[in-house]
């Protein structure tokens, strides 16, 4: 595996692979990586001669600064999974790299109300760092195909809209979210997580299930959204939300049959760590399937 630390050097080598017809596939990360980054890696190997990775702590990205100090740092395993994932490229860049004051990196587009709720309710501005850095990098690799998690439902709904806007033929892959055998999504936060908080975790899976069984068995989405509150509810855990929303807008959900595809998201405090998940309690092919939507 090859690693970069500056760009110019990064794309003298990505432009003469693209020259002689090769194709990249790109994973962006913030390091601390587990399997689902992994993941990702592994599909762009099957899909792109050439799979780039890149581990940065977006500053932009963070609402506040204790948040981001805390984000867990591990460039000697991250590096070391990476290999055995057999990464092919590691762009690991200096803030400066990334925004040089020399350059103006603003990211000016409509993101059409998708950054406000859920996260962005919590969470103000931090989707439009995401859309900066994103737009940022893939300006720097230029990636045939860009791979992201389900695990970030929203994130990946306003990547998907930021392709459109700037017109970037990249294209979006988004991999199902991968989780530990009692069902907890990983993330790199589940690193700060303590020993009886991790063991709790799992209600926030089984919650999100409940939610699909619910809506299946016709429970209004008012009485779902309460009751999964309710359940999230337990010691040292402070849920945030639970939303039933649109697939594409991501707007809320009032009734079922005018949707084909429904997603049920939420956030949660587990003591100081904050967790996100989500689950698609209907998608266009059930809706077909059922003859629902």
């Amino acid at each position: 595996m090859l690693l970069f630390k500056h760009v110019a050097s990064l794309q003298v080598f990505l432009s003469r692979r693209r020259a002689s017809g090769q194709t990249v596939g790109f994973v962006p990360t913030m390091g601390a990586l587990h399997e689902g980054h992994l993941a990702l890696v592994r599909q762009s190997r099957t899909e792109n001669n050439i799979t780039v990775a890149s581990i940065f702590v977006n500053p932009t990205q963070f609402n506040q600064s204790d948040d981001l100090q805390a984000y867990p740092r591990l460039p000697g395993p991250d590096i070391a999974a990476l290999e055995e994932a057999q990464c092919d490229v590691l762009f690991m860049p200096a803030a400066e790299e990334v925004y040089p004051p020399e350059l103006n990196t603003d990211l000016r587009i409509d993101l059409s109300g998708l950054d406000e709720p859920m996260e962005g309710a919590f969470r103000p501005g931090h989707f439009a760092g995401v859309a900066q850095v994103v737009d940022r990098l893939l300006t720097i690799v230029e990636p045939q195909r860009l791979y992201m998690g389900q695990k970030d439902y929203q994130q990946a709904t306003i990547i998907r809209h930021l392709l459109r806007e700037t017109a970037r033929t990249t294209q979006l892959r988004v991999h199902p979210t991968v989780r530990e055998a009692d069902g907890l999504a990983m993330s790199s936060r589940n690193l700060r997580l303590s020993q009886d908080h991790r063991s709790r975790a799992p209600r926030l899976y089984q919650t999100l299930w409940w939610a699909k069984d619910a809506l299946a068995a016709g429970k209004t989405v008012s009485a779902i959204e309460k009751e999964a509150l309710e359940r999230l509810q337990q010691p040292g855990f402070q849920p945030e939300y639970f939303s039933v929303v649109d697939g594409t807008t991501l707007q809320p959900v009032i009734d079922p049959e005018a949707h084909t595809v429904i997603v049920a998201c939420l956030a949660c405090w587990a003591g100081d760590v904050r967790l996100i998940d989500n689950v698609v309690l209907r998608s266009s092919m059930q809706a077909a399937s059922t003859g629902q939507g």
